[in-house]
């Protein structure tokens, strides 16, 4: 029997063991959390108005009620938890699926300012994180900033004009709704440092923003114009284009009444975020740019300041070192080889990685599957070499739970989906997710087998 630990249980932690148990015999699988719940992104990433999307859920659970697999939560690995060389000795092989826990910054002034905050703050407090900060974030602002063109800049922007209405039916926390419903938030900025054809947000939530209800969509002509595939988008990829054939419909159309506006601006790069006279974020300052001919964008000289008492910012992630596992902090992934770590250069047998710590944090939810079965293939292939290794014959959980770490198993899992669905019933909506630790393991404490 190889006996396998898959650190992390989102989408690329949840194709591994898939992968795992399909291709190899008789393997079974550890899907190590340091969260009491499953899914990763998928339950702390994805915005809880993109139902169809969460409903990856229900394709994981199946993976991890594999008879061959089995969910540990609530096991920290690294320092106050499992260090890396236990869980070597401990299983034949594991697996690093930990993703892209930091943000990108933006290294101008002001960014710290109070009512400056990272989209993933942002996210991680609309989607019940138990880590997630208690921040004020709407505090009275009449408009937002939102610097950034992906699809994250995209969920946040839609989050903060959102109505009440469309977010009571899912399972955003409580606080979270009662806040949004309270905030007066009238004008959203989302700005780009280049042009439209070069937005990484996707076709259909970009297409999103235009169906929301009393909220108007502008685009400024002038500066989509300055992209030179934007007069001619016929040479772009499919994407891009489909991108640009939008924001041509939006800017070709007199601006609707509505109660909001939602402002897509590009072409434009933050250099500093001034204060109000309380020494709150009050204003972002941009310098316009132009492309390069080369892909990029260069300034102009010229600048524009838009007045903010919110600012989230959405640049990027990046990988976070692992104590234990060689970094490569360039890149902000862990050196491999097919999925095998490296160590100096050197396949480190026993070690491996998927997902964003191992490519980066590129592609979408499904780019993890090609991702995981090309590490698992590597995996199975040093099969003979692992089961050369030298490894307890009892039980890992037993070991584990010896050194003082009490894993929330499937059961208590389980609980707490229970508790959730009691709590929206008790507040008059569906499922309201547990928004912190204490809850969210006094609920997984009431399982029962």
């Amino acid at each position: 029997m190889l006996r396998i630990a898959v650190v992390g249980s989102g989408p690329s932690g949840c194709y591994t063991a898939q992968s795992l148990v399909q291709l190899g015999q008789g393997v079974h699988v550890d899907v190590l959390d340091r969260l009491p719940c499953p899914y990763g992104l998928v339950r702390y990433g994805v915005a809880p108005d993109h139902e169809k999307i969460k409903s990856l859920q229900n394709a994981l659970r199946m993976v991890l009620e594999h008879e061959r697999v089995r969910f540990l939560g609530a096991v920290p690995v690294g320092p106050g938890g499992v260090s890396c060389a236990r869980l070597r000795e401990l299983y034949h092989a594991v697996v690093y699926c930990v993703g892209a826990a930091a943000d990108r910054r933006l290294g101008i002034p002001g960014e710290d300012l109070p009512g400056s905050w990272s989209a993933t703050e942002f996210v991680s407090w609309y989607s019940a994180h138990p880590d997630a900060v208690d921040g004020e974030f709407v505090r009275g602002a009449r408009s937002a900033v939102v610097i950034g063109v992906g699809n994250v800049a995209v969920d946040v922007a839609r989050m903060l004009v959102r109505g009440t209405a469309e977010l009571s039916g899912t399972d955003i926390p409580q606080a979270a709704l009662d806040t949004l419903a309270a905030g007066r938030v009238a004008d959203v900025h989302m700005v780009g440092r280049r042009g439209p054809s070069q937005a990484r947000f996707t076709t259909k939530e970009l297409r999103e923003l235009g169906a929301l209800p009393d909220t108007a969509v502008l685009v400024e002509p002038a500066e989509l114009a300055l992209d030179p595939a934007y007069r001619d988008p016929s040479g772009l990829p499919g994407a891009q284009r489909r991108n640009v054939e939008v924001l041509r419909g939006w800017a070709g159309r007199p601006a609707p009444e509505a109660a909001r506006r939602l402002r897509v601006r590009f072409f434009l790069r933050p250099v500093e975020l001034t204060a109000d006279a309380d020494g709150h974020v009050g204003a972002v300052r941009f310098e316009r740019t132009r492309p390069d001919g080369s892909g990029g964008v260069t300034g102009t000289g010229r600048y524009e300041e838009m007045r903010a008492g919110l600012v989230l910012r959405s640049v990027g992630y990046r990988g976070v070192p692992l104590e234990g596992l060689p970094f490569d902090a360039a890149s902000g992934t862990v050196p491999h080889r097919a999925g095998r770590v490296l160590r100096a250069g050197a396949v480190a047998p026993g070690e491996y990685v998927a997902g964003w710590i191992k490519r980066g944090p590129t592609g979408v939810i499904g780019t993890n599957r090609p991702c995981a079965k090309e590490t698992v293939t590597s995996l199975l292939a040093d099969t003979p070499t692992l089961l050369r290794r030298d490894v307890p014959a009892c039980d890992p959980l037993g070991a584990l739970r010896a050194e003082g770490v009490e894993p929330v198993e499937w059961a208590g899992w389980r609980a707490i989906e229970r508790a959730e669905a009691e709590l929206g019933a008790s507040l008059g909506r569906r499922v309201v997710k547990l928004p912190d630790w204490e809850s969210l393991l006094a609920a997984a404490r009431t399982a029962t087998d």
